[in-house]
Order: C-alpha cells, then structure tokens, then sequence
C-alpha cells in the first residue's frame, strides 16, 4: 500500500499535535525534545573538540536564505522551510518520497560559549555551526609539582 500526499500531511498534523501535548506539559524545555516540528526533520550530527562544539545539519535541496539560527539562554535553534517545487497540473506522481516544509531543531548546549563568535557556514546542502566554548568551561591542564 502506498502512502499518498494527503496521508503524510495526516501524520505530520499529529506530530504536530504530539509537540503541542509535550509543550502543555513541559513547558519550553520541550522545545528540544520536539517528536516532530513541520513536515521533516533534517539529520544532525555533533561533534567536540577541546575549543567548540560543531553541528553539521543536512539540508538538500534548501537554499541559504531559508535557513535561521538563533542562540539564547544555553539554547540553539535552527529552522527554516524547504519548499515544494511548484507543479504542473498535466505531472502524474507515481512516487513522492521527498519531503517539504517547515523544520525547527533544537539543541541545549552543555556549557558556556561565546555567543558572539558563534559561525556558521552553509555549502551543497550542509550547514555547519561552530559554537566556541567560553575560556571559564574549557578543561584547564594543572600542573603537579614535585617537592
């Protein structure tokens, strides 16, 4: 059985619903631990080194203007829209396995960064966010002196 457009918009409204549930309960806190935001959620992977923390989020087929991040209080948010190419009335579908909408993800950060020197660089459909961890939250090496 083949899942037509309707019935994938059907289970993004109850994910949808899902997140108004969880957010009813948790408050904002949930926002990071969202089921399901818009139509798709892109993959991220997350990564640490001893001076940043790195994301790398997968966005094909989204342009650069689409896309949004924002950092507040110990929280990073990116979000945006990937649009549905406009179609001709005379295209039969066979198969639509690509989806389109709007995404949100968020992610709590575990320690202080320097929220001003935050980077982020977009190319072939990879975004990649740089978060410098602030001086005060790097592991500090103490050296052991011999008497």
């Amino acid at each position: 059985m083949a899942l037509t457009l309707n019935q994938g918009r059907d289970l993004a409204g109850i994910a949808d619903e899902m997140n108004r549930l969880v957010n009813s309960v948790f408050g904002d806190s949930a926002r990071e631990a969202s089921f399901y935001k818009g139509t798709w959620i892109p993959a991220v992977d997350i990564s640490e080194d001893d001076d940043n923390y790195h994301l790398y989020v997968e966005l094909p087929g989204i342009s650069k203007d689409s896309v949004k991040i924002k950092y507040e209080d110990g929280m990073l948010m990116i979000s945006g829209e990937k649009k549905e190419p406009a179609s001709s009335h005379k295209v039969n579908f066979h198969r639509i396995e690509r989806t389109y909408g709007k995404f949100e993800r968020s992610f709590r950060v575990p320690s202080l960064i320097v929220s001003d020197k935050i980077d982020a660089t977009f190319q072939d459909g990879l975004l990649t966010v740089m978060l410098p961890k602030a001086e005060e939250s790097k592991p500090k090496q103490i050296e052991v002196k011999i008497k």
